[in-house]
């Protein structure tokens, strides 16, 4: 696959002015921007993001939305960034173009950074039944859970920065963090981390993620299209979420007030 990049690099934050009574101080707050997928000349999809990590975000999203199977499935990848957002222009096979409909699943308007099924015409994938990745959920211990909870912030510079972008995490067996996407929409910092992982031939099934957000029905099955046996997340699941979980056989692990428990 080759990725070129074009124009400047998009900042990830901007910094404000502000005032509290008579003091006077400046505040990051994260960029979130346009960015448009298209495959073969085809208009799929314009998501709102960080512009960080794009290749990732590229490979990512084409993987859990079912466009690719490997990011070699891709030919060429070239990123444009201006002003206003960035392109995202790929050339996939024609193996991998036959085995989608763009023009049935497309999306129909812009999604937003906090809804990663914004603007699916057909409702019907909501609804499709996940492949299980594994036969039955896997048994974390919860001290190895707790330890990569407890150090994720100090993976995350650009919340620390601006308190207000979400992480995607993946840790080993051990709860050591090895690669870790950030972004304004949890899904792009999941999809950003399934892309870098890819890319990496990381073997997903040989760890956990941890998100540093709600674990909801979309986080579910973008993991479950790329194998992730286990899922740990800061806030709770929605009951929807936990029924797709159920489907994929895939272990979902939530913080609580006195630590980490398992809901599946």
């Amino acid at each position: 696959m080759k990725i070129t990049f074009h124009g400047d690099d998009l900042p990830s934050s901007r910094e404000f002015d502000i005032k509290r009574g008579r003091e006077e101080g400046r505040w990051h707050v994260p960029e979130e921007v346009p960015v448009a997928f298209v495959y073969n000349r085809r208009n799929y999809s314009v998501m709102m993001a960080t512009p960080d990590d794009l290749a990732d975000f590229a490979i990512g999203f084409s993987l859990t939305e079912k466009i690719i199977s490997e990011p070699w499935d891709i030919i060429s990848l070239d990123i444009f960034q201006t002003v206003e957002g960035a392109d995202l222009r790929f050339k996939i096979t024609k193996e991998a173009l036959e085995k989608i409909d763009i023009i049935h699943r497309r999306r129909n308007m812009v999604g937003s950074a906090s809804c990663g099924l914004c603007g699916l015409e057909n409702a019907d994938v909501l609804f499709q039944k996940l492949d299980p990745v594994s036969k039955k959920p896997v048994d974390l211990d919860l001290n190895v859970l707790a330890s990569a909870l407890e150090v994720l912030n100090k993976h995350q510079p650009l919340n620390r920065l601006t308190r207000t972008v979400h992480a995607a995490a993946w840790a080993d067996q051990n709860g050591e963090i090895k690669t870790v996407r950030e972004d304004v929409g949890r899904h792009n910092a999941l999809d950003k981390l399934l892309g870098a992982m890819a890319m990496d031939k990381t073997d997903v099934a040989a760890g956990f993620v941890v998100m540093s957000s709600r674990c909801s029905y979309e986080i579910v099955e973008k993991a479950a299209r790329q194998g992730v046996k286990a899922l740990v997340s800061l806030s709770a699941p929605t009951a929807f979420a936990l029924r797709k979980a159920t489907e994929a056989n895939m272990a979902i692990y939530s913080q609580s007030a006195t630590g980490p428990v398992r809901l599946l």
